[in-house]
């Protein structure tokens, strides 16, 4: 009897147990149903969209490259709905220009060119930006367009003028076809150097859209689609974007300034103008170290120009001539012809596409002017020394002024009477340059009186009486 109580017991304790763990089991599904409902409906959801403000505001050059790729692969890698390039440049280097149109073309996320505000412009190599984006957009009261290619400012031969303008005419067919705009107006202003407003563009199909502001144009790319070059079809999710500027970095701002070619002709010649005084006066070293920093920082940065290699030579031959002045005395000819060549060379140094990648003519000549002035004053300062009589060594005493400190009295005359000149019998202690000399006289004088050093004999200095 009790053995069967006690199997039937056990029995209803097993079933409570395997009920227990089944209700376990129950909630425990439930809930990992509803946290990976939830899990899932948050994936579901949409993030906040955010645009990549990048701002492009001067010149096209290397730094301006640098710039570019490394923002849109930050707007990636931030995983940006899209990076919207605010444009206004007057154009620049043809190199650079191709660099950040592949940029433009292989970015990650869409690119959105807008050229605002009012005013702005997408000149020359700008409008081949414009036409690579995506999107092409444009603020009222702006133009685009001029973008005949030029090389270094010079003027061309036909034949080698037609082959650059095939070069770039076939460069831009290459994505504003696939862009679906107008490839005749296109060529038109490489060809033709052909400028258009922001309506006359819109009308000619080489902008998405004209609009007055960032938020406008927001909203009405917002659920539009766009072909990006690999063919995938992309929906712009931008209404209430959050725009993150994409500023530059303190190396990019820096460079950026380096790569006015006024202020890199600056910085060469007043490094050359410090180290020209290093060698006039030996031993100073800052001058020569501050002046050899700023002539490298000056060619670091024009090495990122196009330079006239011409103008590179008659600068090397302004600082021989300016070296070898130091060397040769010829009282300033060699200078002066330093300063005609460096006047020149700064002229013509860089010959950039655009009025603002060369050096301005009232830059030129008011540095060359201020430079020829102070080399003027530096070799009159090295001329006069070399005339100006040695002031050291005995020799040098002779003509100087010498006032009696004592003696030249009787008591003093026995010991001229001793003294290997007997002409100079009277002895005393005067005082020359600051210091205090033994002097012999032929005559006695009182203490005070200004004597002129006739000769040096020795230690001893004979004076007379000024006359």
């Amino acid at each position: 009897m009790d053995a069967r109580t006690n199997t039937s017991r056990n029995g209803h304790l097993s079933a409570l147990h395997l009920w227990v763990c089944g209700v376990f089991l129950l909630l425990g599904a439930l809930v990992t149903g509803s946290l990976l409902e939830r899990a899932h409906a948050a994936e579901s959801l949409p993030a906040e969209p955010t645009v990549s403000v990048i701002h492009l505001d001067s010149t096209i050059q290397p730094v301006s490259a640098w710039y570019l790729d490394r923002t849109l692969n930050e707007a990636a890698a931030a995983h940006a709905s899209a990076a919207l390039i605010l444009m206004n440049t007057p154009g620049g280097l043809l190199e650079s220009m191709r660099v950040m149109v592949h940029s433009i073309l292989a970015s990650p996320v869409p690119v959105i060119v807008y050229v605002a505000p009012a005013g702005s412009r997408a000149g020359s190599a700008g409008f081949f930006l414009l036409e690579a984006a995506d999107v092409a957009a444009m603020a009222p009261g702006t133009n685009a367009g001029a973008a005949h290619p030029i090389i270094e400012g010079a003027k061309l031969d036909p034949i080698l003028k037609q082959k650059l303008e095939n070069d770039a005419t076939a460069f831009l067919r290459s994505f504003v076809a696939m862009r679906k705009r107008n490839l005749a107006a296109g060529q038109d202003a490489v060809v033709n150097s052909k400028s258009y407003s922001e309506s006359e563009a819109m009308q000619l199909g080489l902008l998405t859209l004209v609009s007055p502001d960032v938020p406008s144009l927001l909203r009405s790319l917002d659920g539009q689609s766009v072909t990006r070059p690999d063919g995938r079809v992309v929906v712009l999710h931008l209404r209430n974007a959050r725009l993150v500027d994409a500023l530059p970095s303190i190396r990019e701002r820096i460079l950026g300034k380096l790569t006015d070619p006024n202020l890199a002709l600056l910085l060469l010649v007043g490094g050359v103008l410090l180290v020209y005084l290093e060698f006039n006066v030996p031993g100073t070293i800052i001058p020569g170290a501050v002046g050899t920093l700023m002539v490298m920082t000056a060619l670091f940065a024009l090495n990122l120009l196009p330079l006239s290699y011409t103008a590179v030579m008659l600068l090397v031959a302004a600082l021989v001539l300016l070296l070898l002045e130091i060397k040769v005395p010829s009282h300033g000819i060699l200078a002066m012809t330093g300063v005609a060549c460096l006047v020149v060379g700064m002229l013509t140094l860089v010959q950039g596409p655009v009025p603002e990648l060369r050096v301005r003519v009232a830059t030129a000549l008011g540095v060359g002017t201020g430079f020829g002035l102070i080399t003027t004053m530096l070799v009159r300062i090295a001329l006069r020394a070399r005339r100006n009589k040695v002031l050291t060594g005995p020799s040098s005493m002779v003509g100087a002024v010498a006032v009696v400190q004592n003696g030249f009295d009787e008591a003093t005359r026995a010991l001229g009477a001793a003294a290997v000149h007997p002409e100079t019998r009277f002895r005393g202690q005067v005082l020359v340059r600051g210091e205090i000399w033994l002097g012999e006289s032929a005559v006695p004088v009182p203490v005070g009186t200004r004597l002129r050093v006739a000769a040096v004999r020795g230690l001893t200095l004979v004076v007379e009486p000024m006359t």
